[in-house]
Formats: C-alpha cells, sequence, structure tokens
C-alpha cells in the first residue's frame, strides 16, 4: 500500500467524526475562502485603481482629455476591505467554535472507547500515558480540520480562479502562474510534510514520555529523595529534554525552509507575472493598469500560502496521534459459551456462579494471574477465596464485575455467559467491593447516591447507621452535604472504606464481591459490621477475598473456602464447611 493510502487508512476513522459535523466544516470553508478572495480583490482593485490614477494625472499633465470613474474602483477597495475584515472574525470565531465542537466529539468517542477497556488493557499503559491520549493526542488531532484540511483546499481554489482570471487578460501569464503556484502549492504541502514526518512524531513520543517522566518523578519525589536517586532521576529527565530540544529544532528549521521556500516562489510567480504583464503591455494587449494589477493580486497569495509550511511539517505529529489512538479499540467479544437463556432476557437471578478452567494473563507478566481456577457456587452459597498478595483475588474480582475479560476459559452467571449480560442488568445483579475505595471530591451524600440516584436523606441515613457513621456524619459541619475531598482525602482509610461499604447497602444485588471488607478498620468495629453485613446478605451469593478466611474477623456466612496460591487453586488446600466438616480436595 502506498504511503498516502496509509495515511488515509490512520486518518479516516477521524475524519468520519468531522463528517458528522460537515456543514459547520463546509460554512467554515466558505468563510476562510471569503477571506481570501477579499484579500486578492483589495489588493488587486488598489493596484489598478492606483496606476489608473496615476496615469490619468499624466494625461492630463500632457494636456490630453481623459476620464476616469473613481466610484467604481473606490466602491469596490471598500467593500472587499469591509469584507476581509468582517469575513476574517466571523472565520476565526466560528472555525474556533467548530473545532472545540470537534474536540468534545473526539474526546467524548475516546473515552466511550477507554470506558470499554478492561484491566488487563488499561494496565498496559501508566496513568499518564491514558491522560496523554485523552488530552495531548486529541489536541493534536484538531489540526485536521483548521490546518491540514481547509487552509490547503482554498489556497488550491484561489491558486486556480487567480491563474483563470491571469489567463483572461495574458493567457501566457496565466499558465505560468498556474505551473508556479501548483508547484509552490505541492511541495509546501507533501514535501513539507515528508521532510518533517519522521521529527514530528518523534517529537510527540519524547513530550509524551517526558510528561510520563515529570509526572512519576513528583509521585515519587520523596522516595528519590530518601534513597538518593534523585540525581539521577533528574540526569534521565535532562536527556529526555535535549532529545525534545533537538526535534524541535529541526522541525524549525524545516519550517523555515518552507517559509523561505514559500516567499522565493511567490516572489517568482510575482516577478515573472510583472514581466509577462509588462510584455503584453508593450504589445498593447493589456493597458498599464492592468499590468499592474495582475502581479499585485499574485502578492495577496501569500496570505493563503503562509500557514501551509508550519502545518504540513507537523504533520507527522497528527499521524502518530491518530495512530496511537486507534490502537485503543475495545477488546474484542468473544463467542458466548452455550447458555440457557438469552442475554436479552437475563433471569430473574444471578445467584448462580461457574467458572470454567478460567485464566489471565496481564501484558508483559512473567506468569499467570489466574490460571486454571474452575468453581462453581450454588444461590446463597458464601465462598471465601484466601490467599497472600499477588495470588489473584484481585483479577478475580475484576473478572466477577467485567472490568476484565478472561484469556481462557468461560464464565456463566444466572446461566448466561457473563459477557453476554447487558450492561444495565450486570450493573444492577453484580456489586463488587473492591480494595481500592473509589470517592469523588463532592458530597457524602453524592458519594452514596452513586449507588442510587433515588435514595432519599432518611434510607442515607439508614445504611449510615448499619456501617456505624451515622454518629460521625452528624458531627460534620454541614452533615450528609459535608465534601469528602478527592479521592476522600478529608477522612480516615477506615470511613472512607465504610462509605464505600454503605454505598453497597443500597444495591440490590444477587451476587457480591467483597475484597477485604473489614480492611482498615479496627477489631471491635469490624465484628459489629460482620454482624449487620450477615443480616443484609441474607439469600444473596457471596464471593469473600481475603488474605486468611479464618483471621480475627469472622466471615459472615461462610460456607466454604478456596486457597489461591500464584495464581492457581491450590490442590491441597481444604475446602472448609459452615457446619465445621472439613473435605479435602
Amino acid at each position: 500500500m502506498a504511503k498516502p493510502e496509509r495515511l488515509l487508512t490512520t486518518l479516516r476513522p477521524w475524519l468520519s467524526v468531522l463528517a458528522s459535523r460537515q456543514r459547520r466544516l463546509w460554512l467554515g470553508a466558505l468563510l476562510m475562502a471569503l477571506t481570501l478572495f477579499s484579500a486578492l480583490g483589495l489588493l488587486a482593485v488598489s493596484g489598478w485603481f492606483i496606476t489608473a490614477t496615476g496615469l490619468t494625472g499624466l494625461l492630463f499633465t500632457a494636456g490630453i482629455a481623459a476620464t476616469l470613474d473613481v466610484y467604481v474602483p473606490g466602491g469596490a477597495i471598500r467593500l472587499f476591505a469591509i469584507t476581509r475584515t468582517a469575513s476574517r472574525y466571523l472565520e476565526r470565531l466560528y472555525n474556533h467554535d467548530t473545532v472545540l465542537r470537534l474536540l468534545a466529539d473526539l474526546r467524548t468517542r475516546l473515552f466511550g472507547v477507554l470506558a470499554q477497556l478492561d484491566s488487563r488493557a488499561l494496565a498496559s499503559r501508566r496513568a499518564s500515558d491514558w491522560l496523554n491520549r485523552l488530552t495531548a493526542d486529541i489536541d493534536t488531532l484538531d489540526s485536521l480540520y483548521l490546518r491540514l484540511m481547509a487552509p490547503p483546499a482554498v489556497a488550491l481554489l484561489a491558486g486556480a480562479v487567480l491563474s483563470g482570471v491571469t489567463a483572461l487578460f495574458v493567457p501566457l501569464a496565466g499558465g505560468f502562474l498556474a505551473a508556479v503556484l501548483l508547484l509552490g502549492w505541492l511541495w509546501l504541502t507533501l514535501g513539507q510534510a515528508r521532510l518533517g514526518m519522521a521529527a514530528s512524531r518523534r517529537h510527540v513520543d519524547e513530550l509524551e514520555a517526558l510528561r510520563g517522566s515529570v509526572m512519576e518523578t513528583l509521585q515519587g519525589l520523596a522516595e528519590l529523595d530518601a534513597y538518593g536517586a534523585l540525581p539521577h532521576q533528574q540526569r534521565s529527565l535532562d536527556q529526555l529534554e535535549a532529545r525534545l530540544h533537538h526535534s524541535q529544532r529541526s522541525l524549525g528549521r524545516w519550517v523555515a525552509l518552507g517559509n523561505a521556500l514559500q516567499a522565493w516562489l511567490l516572489g517568482i510567480a510575482t516577478l515573472g507575472t510583472l514581466w509577462l504583464a509588462a510584455a503584453a503591455f508593450q504589445a498593447g494587449s493589456i493597458s498599464g493598469a492592468v499590468m499592474v494589477m495582475l502581479p499585485m493580486a499574485v502578492m495577496a497569495m501569500s496570505e493563503a500560502f503562509a500557514t501551509l509550511p508550519a502545518a504540513f511539517t507537523w504533520l507527522g505529529a497528527t499521524r502518530g496521534a491518530a495512530e496511537r489512538l486507534n490502537g485503543l479499540a475495545p477488546p474484542r467479544t468473544r463467542q458466548p459459551a452455550a447458555q440457557a437463556t438469552s442475554a436479552e432476557t437475563p433471569p430473574d437471578n444471578a445467584r448462580t456462579l461457574c467458572l470454567d478452567n478460567v485464566g489471565v494473563r496481564y501484558p508483559g507478566a512473567f506468569q499467570p494471574a489466574l490460571d486454571g481456577l474452575s468453581l462453581s457456587l450454588a444461590a446463597g452459597e458464601r465462598l471465601a477465596v484466601e490467599g497472600a498478595s499477588g495470588s489473584g483475588k484481585s483479577t478475580l474480582a475484576a473478572l466477577l464485575g467485567r472490568q476484565l475479560s478472561p484469556s481462557l476459559g468461560a464464565i456463566t452467571l444466572g446461566g448466561v455467559a457473563l459477557e453476554a449480560w447487558p450492561e444495565a442488568a450486570l450493573r444492577s445483579r453484580v456489586a463488587v467491593l473492591t480494595q481500592q475505595t473509589e470517592l469523588l471530591d463532592d458530597s457524602l451524600a453524592a458519594n452514596l447516591r452513586l449507588a442510587d440516584a433515588d435514595a432519599d436523606d432518611s434510607t442515607l441515613w439508614r445504611v449510615l447507621k448499619q456501617v456505624l457513621l451515622a454518629d460521625w456524619a452528624l458531627t460534620l459541619p454541614q452533615g450528609l452535604h459535608t465534601r469528602v475531598g478527592e479521592g476522600g482525602r478529608q477522612i480516615s482509610g477506615g470511613q472512607a472504606r465504610r462509605v464505600a461499604l454503605a454505598r453497597l447497602y443500597l444495591c440490590q444485588p444477587d451476587l457480591v464481591v467483597l475484597d477485604e471488607p473489614f480492611a482498615g478498620v479496627d477489631a471491635s468495629t469490624a465484628q459489629a459490621l460482620a454482624s449487620a453485613l450477615h443480616l443484609w446478605l441474607s439469600d444473596r451469593t457471596v464471593v469473600y477475598l481475603v488474605h486468611k478466611a479464618d483471621g480475627d474477623t469472622a466471615l459472615p456466612g461462610m460456607t466454604r473456602t478456596l486457597t489461591l496460591t500464584a495464581g492457581r487453586p491450590d490442590q491441597t488446600a481444604t475446602i472448609r464447611h459452615g457446619t465445621g466438616a472439613t473435605t479435602q480436595r
């Protein structure tokens, strides 16, 4: 495939987003063309009028009678001047508004893609990389219309019109002008793009690496300083910055070359047009005013060509951003296993769970996070999955919440393949309490209502009482309307954990996954929470994820235990039943 075709393939998904607002794009391009043609008309008519006035004055001085209508060209000059000013203002205002709308469309599209990525895909990159995709890469794509599509199209159209008009007066000058302008247009677009492609693509990669390293340095500043690694990290940042400056200097040189060639080519076009027009004037084919008008109009083409060198020198940055964003495809949905019920009509409850030889491997990991895990839970069973850190418990929680897709094996919930469940139905039937407590920088009530937007204040006080936070909430300055800070920074870790647990009480799920439900809570509080939790979990299927099932705090209603070791079920572990009986596996 030829390179232009590869470039078009890369940009096609994002061009389709632009196509959704094509009316605005056409109107913006029309305003851009109106501004340019007003500039051409202003300079051309001004040149003609000044020359015609001078020639008429010379004739009067020589005693020759002559007449000149000053009103028509004078009115045309005023019209072109006002039109150019007004259209430029409207074009800038309208096109920048269009670009902001397009950026919102692009970010919405990308956020939708990111929301579909599972934990395995998200773990393949750092948080700073994802932020860079959502901000810097999208911002780079704003040049598609405003710099790479509309300006060259308008410049090509203006060059064709100007060459055609020139050919009406001096055919040879029209042909010469068309050849020079086309040659210049091709160089300032395709030529500059080829020169700057590698350097501009490299520049955005280096900028992304520098941003990521700076964020990591700031986040780990205390540790770097404590271990004496800060100078080494500083040298690493200096090297990244030096490479970035080298790319910027290279691109600056190519842009300067393009600007110089643009001025040189337009100078040749102006002088050539003047020379050919002068020859036509000597031959009596055109008047002296027309002889001056034609090269003056050519000079106005600098406005059309001025933005092309920088825009196309940086085309590689736009291409690189589009390639990275194209790589963020949602995970391919595997064919669902044979199921008893269709996904469009999920069963009345999701209290049965089956994992069949499930395995998960994260990108670049030395070993699977889970391997060969099979288990089956009947309605109302409560399973405790125990294991040390890194044994795969959090991966199992992500699987059950469908935040992660298994690399192999199958999961069914209520007799339906988990990946075939409708999103809304799954979120209402499965509740997951993860180790990381997600609280927004909003009020306590708003954070609780994430689970039930219709919950009234009395309901919120009831669930806070169940997690032993009601008395504490009464002491807050604004009660339920007190802000908890970003990530819950205004409250303690144990309080944040209980807020998350209270949020769970607002749901009515069938399957509940509790990852270390009493982490950060003292033993006496944990025991009280366990009693309330036992009542709420009545008739629900439960999966506890803990380090040790028989720890200081008993897990309410636990019926059996599964031990994970390095992602695999421990073949020598014992399943402990709630009755006290044990069975060897």
